[in-house]
């Protein structure tokens, strides 16, 4: 495997962007200026799924809320002689796939393919392990189209020695080729100084964020780590800033803005990354999560993890109880609360959007909540890993949806779950009919209209629920004009319901752009296809 030095050069911004134009010329782009739009499900070059799509199965008033069906992780249970065969957290979607990350804190996992479409009888596709795959935050893809120098499906997740394998000290990120489902590979990782297990909220890679080809890494105490991952065989840090007084959990790339979020923390803060390998502190941008708005109990309490949907950002709330506290950072140098809910005698973990509901874990149960009104949010369903009982010693940490099915994890059994049988994932139904609408755009970065765009940054759209990764690709989901309506080659990547669009070479000055989202390019993990066009307009910097 390739192990790049901790030792790699940072190269300024201007250089690295320099050597990117000359890589990648508007050839690569597979379009010439003056193509006229395409339907894009006729496209050639679109990525085909490789699965059966997300959850096709009609449910019953009785089905919902129950558990129908585990999704083990380390199906060959005899390699490694792998204990904690199940430690989980939550799920992805690529081509058409459900991607179940596993491993436990200390390392020794792998990802494993589903095929869902009949969601309680999974399929078991391909498996891929590491020894040094670690408990996973997240996991964000990136496809590579024919004619890039590194043409493939990737993916990017947290990595960690484990002790029983010393040719590898420390913690960074662990890249996967992906490209063949039923046998995912470990290609390359790259270790991120002073990372390293057992300080497993102090010391570690927490979760990161992959706007292409800039990897931001959330490193607790150590602040934030910045990996360009242009060749994904050959990743590189080119800077580690000190955030202060930040145990950094959570990292997410929206356009010009960088949030990290505290990890069992109350303070949280934005950063300007119009400069996208110089972040700087936004004034006004660092805030405290405060719950309990409208009574006497009004004071910031910790989030343990977070998320985000347009610009909403989410947090799961930690102490006090549990249940989702959502914030708008739309201004991100003032933002300001929207609503929360509070599930007393809980005590949350992750959060998720879809259309409207949010998903949390809250340790000892799941809980789905219709925030579609913030002033009055309400409950739609419980979840429990036991029938009738909160699993009270448990740690149920994460309710992912995945169409009208969720995907409830733990990662401490709690004498409830048997992970050697695997059934520390399971599938519950939470609504009768699957999903039929299509992504909904919820924000971009910039917003519709933006004058004095800086020329580096990437371009954010965000989305009201999961959207296929691989279908972001520049002229398949978007496409950037310039004032003359040349198209503008650019990288496309998704993560859960983030788009980052990135200009390939810097961006002409005092111009106009146009970044269309194109008809029947973007789905859902489901391939509801956007309906219709849409276009947003900014002006960079003169």
């Amino acid at each position: 495997m390739i192990r790049p030095s901790l030792t790699a050069p940072y190269r300024p911004f201007v250089a690295v962007m320099a050597a990117i134009a000359t890589a990648c010329s508007p050839a690569d782009n597979g379009s010439s200026d003056t193509d006229p739009p395409v339907d894009p499900t006729l496209d050639p070059d679109r990525p085909a799924a490789r699965g059966q799509g997300g959850p096709a199965v009609t449910f019953t008033a009785d089905d919902l809320g129950g558990l129908c069906a585990h999704l083990p992780g380390n199906l060959d249970r005899d390699v490694d002689e792998i204990v904690d065969v199940d430690h989980k957290n939550l799920v992805g979607t690529y081509r058409g796939h459900l991607v179940v990350p596993w491993a436990p804190e200390y390392g020794r996992g792998g990802l494993t393919f589903w095929d869902v479409s009949d969601p309680c009888s999974p399929t078991f596709v391909g498996e891929g392990r590491s020894p040094f795959m670690r408990e996973t935050h997240n996991i964000t893809f990136q496809y590579l189209p024919p004619g890039d120098p590194h043409a493939g499906d990737w993916a990017a997740v947290n990595m960690g020695g484990a002790v029983a394998y010393r040719d590898l000290q420390g913690h960074g990120l662990q890249f996967w080729d992906v490209s063949d489902p039923t046998a995912p590979v470990a290609v390359s990782e790259i270790v991120l100084e002073d990372l390293f297990y057992p300080d497993a909220y102090e010391r570690i890679n927490l979760s990161l964020s992959w706007a292409y080809p800039y990897v931001y890494v959330a490193g607790a105490i150590h602040g934030l780590y910045i990996v360009d991952a242009t060749d994904p065989t050959a990743p590189a840090l080119v800077a580690h800033l000190d955030i202060p007084d930040m145990r950094i959990g959570g990292v997410f790339a929206l356009g010009e803005v960088l949030w990290l979020t505290g990890s069992e923390q109350r303070t949280h803060a934005l950063y300007d990354i119009r400069n996208p390998v110089d972040p700087q502190p936004i004034l006004g941008g660092r805030f405290a999560s405060v719950g309990g708005h409208g009574t006497d109990s009004e004071a910031p309490v910790e989030a343990y993890h977070t998320n985000v949907a347009g610009n909403l950002a989410l947090f799961a709330r930690k102490e006090g109880g549990g249940g989702p506290i959502v914030y708008d950072i739309t201004d991100p140098s003032n933002p300001t609360f929207v609503g929360e809910m509070l599930y007393e005698d809980m005590g949350g973990a992750y959060v998720f959007y879809d259309e409207g509901l949010l998903f949390t874990g809250d340790s000892h149960a799941g809980h789905i909540t219709d925030f579609r009104d913030p002033s009055n949010p309400t409950l739609v369903r419980k979840i429990s890993f036991v029938e009738g009982e909160d699993t009270r010693d448990a740690d149920f940490d994460t309710l992912t949806p995945y169409g009208n099915v969720a995907i409830a994890a733990v990662d401490d059994p709690g004498g409830y779950i048997d992970l050697a049988k695997g059934e520390a994932m399971a599938v519950v139904p939470w609504t009768e009919a699957p999903d039929t609408t299509a992504p909904t755009l919820l924000a971009s970065r910039p917003a519709d209209g933006a004058a004095d765009v800086a020329t580096t940054q990437a371009l954010y759209l965000g989305f009201d629920e999961f959207v296929e990764p691989s279908l972001a690709l520049d002229g398949i989901g978007t496409r950037l004009r310039d004032a003359d309506g040349a198209v503008v080659p650019c990288w496309s990547t998704a993560e859960e319901s983030r788009v980052h669009v990135r200009p390939k070479a810097p961006l002409d000055p005092g111009t106009t752009y146009t970044l269309e989202i194109l008809e029947g390019g973007l789905t859902d993990l489901n391939g509801n296809a956007v309906p219709a066009a849409q276009t947003l307009t900014f002006t960079t910097a003169p």
